[in-house]
């Protein structure tokens, strides 16, 4: 996030940071210190009268104040989060010399007084690695990224149709197949265009440790998701039995299969074992099973459909997921198709289909993360330029992010605070690595994170007005975001062309989809 914090009060002079420096760490804070001391490249000795970090209860959990003086600089906040939050602030009034990993170590830190503290608890990017496998390094990237923006949860998609990510004990031909497909297509489906070259990888348990340990040093809580029971030919792929009679490899195309679970003991057995092991590696209290865009063609004739009706199929299986989580502490995270046929109890709505199932969501009761596609879907195209990579879905522009509310009008105070934040969601159908990831998120993301940080009123002015000094941060931590200018003719993919929707196009569908979602009134 680029600072616009809640109170800020510019003094005179400046504090002279450099390597001689020392810095004291209150209780519980030496791993905000050890971090700061690495990602400043500057030893930082303890002692006083210096750097100061310490914990002060009465501050909100993430909130923070930093005070420097010409003598002296102070982060407190109301955790270790929060003292860490303010940590990212300290880096962005430092000069963006201050971001690289070589260089001289000499820098002044404007004299000044901040306070501050998120308007959500819920400030997130979901990551998919189905589609197209991002190795370890890029993911811990991403995370140095999203935390230098103050965002705090990373809901990584590990698993699609077009490839299943995380090795889980006794179903080996999960990543030794499922991991794996021949080919990929070039651009969006409608053209049919293939690339011929296989692609995979998937994550050992190990390096989703590493991820998660290394997201908790940067107090970012990694929710994992496994889709199910749909976007599962992946799985079905590796193991046929788990199906409906399909005997195909891993899905090559886009969009989504009709090859889904057959919910019979095995694959229920199947579903409980690849939970229990995202529990064991993910401390999150959360665990999302996705629950999204499940066709119930193959379950027509079933047993289980002819004693629950086909339209209760699904939220059967959803019931039966969430109460086997329950049994290990932990709360179920779905999509929102999940409040179609009764949303168990404890679980939390991820609202993607437009505005519309936040506010259902949120007033039945349930806790939502609001990430509507219309406004914070960033592999949507980002103009009207030609020169945009594989333009897909409606315009969402920059000012069109920064515009994001996570509250829709109309919600009681009561209803409100069931939405615990929002997230942008990054699928990486058209993203096959990190260069073209972060072209597509940035500086879109920076946008998002004032939107899920600041209160009301903040103005895109006033960001737009900030943010040239930001993107020369990002140029120091490499980051290849999108130009303000518009896209470089070396960004463009005329090999993988796109197919862009129409804002009320795309409306008159999301109405369409979510009509079977429960009322409200």
């Amino acid at each position: 996030m680029i600072p616009q914090p809640v109170s800020i009060t510019r003094k005179d002079g400046f504090f002279h940071l450099n390597p001689a420096v020392p810095l004291d760490a209150g209780p519980g804070l030496d791993g905000v210190a050890t971090w700061l001391r690495q990602a400043l490249r500057c030893p930082l000795p303890p002692g006083r009268g210096g750097v100061t970090l310490r914990v002060d209860d009465a501050k909100p959990l993430e909130g923070y104040a930093l005070t420097c003086a010409p003598t002296s600089l102070e982060i407190v906040g109301g955790s270790p989060a929060g003292v860490f939050r303010g940590v990212q602030t300290l880096r962005q009034l430092l000069p963006a010399a201050a971001l690289r990993r070589a260089g001289e170590v000499d820098w002044n830190v404007p004299a000044v007084h901040i306070t501050d503290q998120p308007r959500f608890a819920w400030r997130g990017v979901m990551l998919d690695v189905a589609r197209h496998f991002m190795p370890v390094a890029d993911v811990l990237r991403f995370l140095d990224l999203a935390a230098f923006h103050k965002l705090n949860v990373l809901h990584l998609h590990l698993t699609d149709d077009q490839g299943w990510r995380v090795e889980i004990p006794g179903w080996p031909r999960l990543t030794s197949v499922g991991a794996w497909r021949p080919s990929s297509m070039l651009g969006a489906r409608v053209h049919a265009r293939d690339d011929g070259r296989p692609h995979g990888g998937f994550y050992t348990t190990d390096d989703l440790r590493e991820i998660v340990a290394y997201a908790a040093s940067l107090h970012i809580t990694v929710v994992p998701e496994v889709d199910m029971p749909g976007h599962m030919q992946a799985a079905v792929a590796a193991y046929p039995r788990l199906g409906n009679g399909f005997s195909g490899g891993v899905r090559t195309t886009w969009g989504i299969s009709s090859h889904v679970l057959n919910l019979g003991e095995e694959a229920m057995a199947f579903c409980r074992d690849v939970l229990d092991h995202l529990c064991d590696i993910f401390p999150s209290e959360l665990i999302g099973i996705g629950g999204d865009e499940c066709p119930p063609g193959e379950w027509e004739g079933s047993p289980l459909a002819a004693r629950l009706g086909l339209p209760g199929v699904q939220p059967w299986f959803t019931a039966q997921m969430a109460a086997h989580l329950a049994r290990s502490g932990r709360r179920l995270y779905g999509w929102d198709e999940i409040l179609t046929g009764g949303t168990p109890p404890g679980a939390v709505v991820a609202a993607w289909r437009g505005p519309r199932p936040t506010t259902v969501a949120a007033r039945l009761g349930h806790d939502v993360v609001s990430c509507p596609d219309i406004a914070v879907y960033l592999d949507y195209r980002q103009s009207d330029d030609p020169g945009e990579p594989t333009p897909v879905g409606t315009r969402l522009t920059l000012e069109d992010v920064y515009g994001f509310d996570p509250v829709p009008p109309g919600l009681t105070e009561r209803e409100a605070a069931h939405v615990l934040g929002g997230q942008a969601n990054v699928w990486t159908e058209h993203m096959e690595n990190a260069r073209r990831v972060d072209y597509m998120t940035y500086p879109r993301l920076c946008a998002l994170a004032e939107a899920v940080w600041d209160p009301p009123g903040r103005s895109y002015e006033s960001f737009r007005a900030r943010l040239p000094e930001h993107l020369s941060r990002l140029d120091a931590l490499g980051v290849n975001y999108r130009p303000l200018t518009g896209p470089r003719p070396w960004d463009a993919r005329p090999d993988a062309p796109g197919n862009p929707r129409s804002m009320p196009d795309r409306l008159a569908e999301l109405a369409e989809m979510t009509a079977d979602l429960p009322p409200t009134d």
